[in-house]
């Protein structure tokens, strides 16, 4: 039998993101779920779900909140849900590419766009031989972050070294590692556009804090590493999205030249992101625009009445609820 209305699911682990998404949900009354992830289990025997479409909202930072075995976990539970037929916004294809930085890179490369020179390590021990060649500063991230998690920067290959020798280097979760040249944002910011539904939704200028690092997660004005030899710290994943005045950034709202929304809906289509985030920078060395991340999770700009004007939660409510009506609901295929 098919369920009478539809019924969402929200995948997620972090307790705070989401009050906006499930306030507006709370407003319109309409029936859902929310999966926590961060202890979870799943019968791969049970062929029908309860939802007819779900969300998925989880996040690559979840080890930073104790919550890293909901990484590799949600990967396969979204695996499952699709194979138990249930419409994912955000499916297991997307969220492949979110927990790989590795593979985003591959990815515009792929497109023929331009991105940082990168170099991929599974040892810190190769980080100095990798980085030869490459334009100083640059950076190491890890290859599954999330909120600027792990990332630390090096202005000669001597601080690269002694930061090696030290033992101070992990290249994550994973043990894979990038190490990426340091790109100098013209302006002295970097901009994030979002995408819904194959559509451009709105975008954002960021001037980060010097003194806070680079790549950080601007829609959720997440806090990241500061440094440039000590080992990596754990952000603050706590300081999303509601303490933009605590991390002294400047957020506004941007129009990218037509050329660049091109490619970011490009991108976002290639990685099968219903709704995504792309930041890019105009490197300060070349005038040209460099692509460095691609996010599958998307946590709205905060404010973004007064900085983008309009509420995209509002946006995405729409958009579930015009999805979900497009589908029949789950039944069981048992």
């Amino acid at each position: 039998m098919s369920s009478p209305e539809p019924r969402f699911g929200v995948v997620y682990e972090h307790p705070a993101w989401f009050a906006p998404l499930f306030a507006e949900l709370d407003r319109r009354e309409i029936p859902h779920d929310r999966i926590d992830l961060s202890a979870h289990a799943f019968d791969p025997d049970r062929r029908a779900v309860p939802w007819s479409l779900v969300l998925n909202r989880l996040s690559p930072s979840a080890y930073l909140r104790g919550h890293g075995q909901a990484i590799a976990y949600g990967r396969e539970f979204l695996r499952y849900l699709e194979t138990a037929g249930a419409d994912v916004v955000n499916g297991s294809d997307a969220f492949t590419l979110e927990i790989s930085k590795v593979a985003q890179v591959l990815l515009l490369q792929r497109l023929g766009l331009r991105a940082p020179r990168t170099r991929v390590i599974n040892h810190p021990s190769q980080a100095p031989a990798a980085a030869a060649g490459l334009d100083f500063p640059v950076i190491v991230k890890p290859n599954i972050g999330g909120s600027g998690a792990g990332m630390q920067r090096f202005e000669t290959p001597e601080a690269l070294t002694r930061t090696v020798d030290a033992g101070l280097l992990s290249p994550g979760i994973d043990h894979i590692g990038l190490v990426q040249e340091f790109l100098p944002a013209r302006g002295g910011h970097i901009v994030r556009v979002e995408v819904l539904d194959g559509r451009f939704l709105y975008a954002i200028k960021v001037y980060p804090n010097p003194e806070a690092g680079f790549n950080l997660c601007p829609a959720d004005i997440c806090h990241p590493d500061t440094g440039a030899a000590a080992p990596a710290q754990a952000p603050s994943a706590d300081l999303c999205p509601i303490d933009l005045p605590k991390v002294a950034l400047k957020v506004e709202g941007y129009t990218p030249p037509e050329a660049v929304v091109q490619d970011v809906v490009a991108i976002t289509r290639a990685a099968r992101l219903d709704l995504g985030g792309v930041e890019y920078l105009v490197n300060d060395r070349d005038g040209d625009v460099s692509y460095y991340d691609i996010n599958a999770l998307s946590n709205f700009v905060t404010d973004a009445v007064r900085v983008v004007g309009f509420n995209p939660y509002a946006a995405l409510v729409d958009y579930l609820v015009a999805r979900s009506r497009l589908r029949q609901p789950v039944s069981s295929i048992a």
